[in-house]
């Protein structure tokens, strides 16, 4: 069997069983959906590089290794991809910042990539993982003249921060502003309830040890220092709403929403007008590219 037709049966096989669960037993569906939520999907999108080789490196987080590449000399930029992404999502920054007097550090987070599997096992990770990766790195080389971080990985890195990561600038493109309502997208494309959804959220939260609303970035900017932060979403995204940018950005001192049309949630990453405004910001070259348009 092709393998899109594999998954598609194996989808609908887990949306009619958890449909009955959410009658029969939604305690067991739960502790099934709470699998499903942690488990990293398969990156998405093209996985040519843009990026010639880098300076590789390996740092420990948790007594595993995390995997990476340096390019550049100069204060350092670190990039960070999102939930089942890697590194060379984001290679399209690469070039321009480092061609701007920047150390431009990627890395594959923890069960991602090239990266070991964290604590919670081969094809599974958390948030707090890729916030841990983040951290982790930044300890190896330096302190983050600014950070460049994609969907979860601008979660990921707004929890760092609430943590004591100091960051210079930040850029988040199509960040999730909070992950609770995104439980809900998760119930509907799966098949149950309310019966299983509560619980596997009380499931969630006991296994990462915080309730989901510590995660909302627009109340972590009022607990925790606020870099300048530029936003970049698609109207036409279908992984993260920009509503979602447009929520940080009404909550963030100091921050600018971009937004574009037509890119979707990836292709954004590599459009060229993304990537000037973008490393324009970092560099505090300005930008205003034609093809964008700013939100107000």
């Amino acid at each position: 069997m092709p393998s899109h037709r594999l998954v598609a049966t194996q989808k609908s096989t887990i949306v009619r069983a958890l449909g009955v669960l959410e009658r029969v037993a939604p305690a067991v569906g739960a502790t099934w959906a709470e699998q499903l939520w942690f488990t990293v999907p398969r990156a998405g999108g093209r996985r040519d590089r843009l990026a010639p080789p880098g300076r590789p490196f390996r740092v420990q987080v948790h007594g595993r290794t995390v995997t990476g590449e340096t390019w550049g000399e100069g204060p350092p930029v670190y990039l960070v991809h999102g939930w089942g992404g890697w590194r060379g999502q984001l290679d399209a920054f690469v070039a321009p910042l480092a061609d701007a007097g920047h150390r431009v550090v990627a890395f594959d987070a923890l069960g991602h990539g090239g990266s070991d599997p964290g604590p919670e096992g081969p094809g599974r990770s958390t948030l707090l993982e890729l916030a841990d990766s983040l951290a982790a790195v930044v300890a190896a080389h330096g302190p983050a003249a600014a950070v460049v971080a994609h969907s979860l990985g601008a979660t990921a890195t707004a929890h760092a921060m609430r943590q004591g990561l100091g960051v210079g600038r930040a850029v988040f493109v199509a960040p999730m502003a909070d992950p609770l309502p995104y439980t809900r997208t998760f119930a509907g494309r799966l098949g149950f309830g309310e019966r299983i959804r509560t619980r596997m959220v009380a499931r969630i939260e006991r296994r990462v040890g915080l309730p989901l609303s510590a995660f909302a970035v627009p109340a972590m900017a009022s607990r925790t220092a606020t870099p300048p932060l530029l936003l970049v979403h698609d109207r036409q995204d279908a992984e993260t709403g920009w509503s979602d940018s447009a929520a940080i950005a009404r909550s963030w001192p100091g921050s600018r929403l971009v937004t574009t049309g037509g890119l979707g949630h990836r292709r954004i990453l590599r459009a060229p007008a993304v990537v000037a405004e973008v490393a324009g910001f970092v560099t505090g070259a300005g930008a205003g590219q034609a093809g964008l348009r700013l939100a107000r």
